[in-house]
């Protein structure tokens, strides 16, 4: 990727409490580069705040988030995120991505062939003039990735990108998911789809009542889950 690895990420006994209640429970862990880290966990379990406290969209409440490979540079210029519902723009689809590269201070003819290249690697380059709050929502997720793309993150972290799609859109995003990933970044994803965290999972989190229960490779996660709350939840008897 050119730079030095902002990696590995470290949580250092992070918690989060809103009120008084505990919504992450002292979780410390190790993310590094290569596998494609899977959170999974019932609703409520504190998957997507855990994904926002790693990003940096919310500071914990105690305990450490570190980078440690940042050696004083600032982390969020190395990673992105993108949302279940994703954000668009008032303009086209190129234009969101040139707006994204335009931030990042990529000069003009650079932020044009970039533009060009993600959309075309996305399927999207048909669509490129055509407003992006009227793509359908799994063109607009796959322009989210598409945006996320160009920045070149080393890290990407993934808030259940395919919640609200249908089969044939899933199977897109996850290809670019997978593309993003082959060009070396790390990829750290919320899924309510098992047989997706199945798909795309090397490595799995489980979280449970905020508190991290497993983080074990995949298949031994899905062959033999060490916790009791993991292997109800694996038989569907933890409500999502």
């Amino acid at each position: 990727m050119g730079e030095a690895t902002i990696l590995p990420l470290e949580l250092d006994r992070v918690s989060f409490v809103v009120g008084g209640a505990p919504l992450i429970s002292d979780v410390s862990c190790t993310l590094a580069a290569g596998p494609r880290t899977v959170i999974l966990g019932p609703n409520g379990a504190g998957k997507s705040l855990l994904l926002r406290l790693c990003h940096g969209f919310l500071q914990p409440t105690s305990g450490r988030v570190l980078w440690h490979g940042a050696n004083g540079v600032d982390p969020l210029r190395f990673q992105a995120m993108v949302f279940q519902r994703p954000v668009m723009l008032r303009r086209s689809a190129a234009a969101n991505i040139l707006y994204a590269l335009k931030l990042r201070g990529i000069p003009r003819p650079e932020r044009e062939r970039i533009t060009a290249d993600v959309l075309g690697r996305t399927g999207l380059a048909r669509l490129a003039d055509k407003p992006a709050r009227v793509l359908s929502v799994g063109e607009q997720q796959r322009l989210a990735l598409a945006r996320a793309w160009a920045l070149k993150p080393q890290v990407l972290f993934l808030d259940e990108p395919t919640a609200s799609l249908d089969p044939a859109a899933t199977f897109a995003v996850e290809g670019i998911v997978n593309a993003i990933r082959a060009g070396g970044t790390c990829i750290v994803m919320t899924t309510h789809d098992l047989a997706q965290a199945r798909r795309m999972a090397d490595e799995v989190m489980f979280l449970h009542h905020g508190r991290l229960l497993e983080k074990t490779p995949a298949a031994s996660f899905f062959a033999a889950p060490a916790s009791e709350p993991a292997r109800a939840f694996l038989k569907g008897e933890l409500s999502w």
